[in-house]
């Protein structure tokens, strides 16, 4: 009986490589972590390679908004927002900073196994 194994940061609803429907579950989870409008696109769902890839990149630049973002905030609406209203913000950017690095990390193992990485268990 096969063993599939999934490394520790797997996306949950991703069935581990090799198993049955792994790639159709893994296509499924990376068209949510994307822009909506690229499940209009069948090259996409065609080429699943590319669509990780895709999914790497577009979690990366949501990263960086968000460095940005926090690098900004401060200054930029310190006349329009009240301080607390600001810091409230900074607070939300920090969690969704922390939640980008697990996706990250998510989308990246998912790209490695298209790629064909098999992973194993660790003992």
């Amino acid at each position: 009986m096969p063993s599939y194994v999934a490394p520790a940061g797997w996306p949950g609803p991703v069935r581990p490589p090799g198993a049955p429907e792994w790639e159709r579950t893994a296509q499924a989870w990376l068209l949510d972590q994307c822009p909506p409008e690229y499940r209009t696109h069948t090259v996409l769902r065609r080429h699943l390679v590319l669509l990780a890839r895709l999914a790497v990149l577009h979690v990366e630049a949501s990263q960086a908004a968000l460095a940005r973002g926090l690098g900004e905030i401060r200054p930029s609406l310190r006349e329009q927002v009240a301080p607390h209203t600001v810091e409230e913000a900074v607070v939300l950017l920090e969690r969704e900073t922390a939640r980008l690095v697990g996706l990250r990390r998510a989308v990246g193992l998912v790209e490695e196994a298209v790629r064909g990485r098999r992973f194993v268990a660790r003992l």
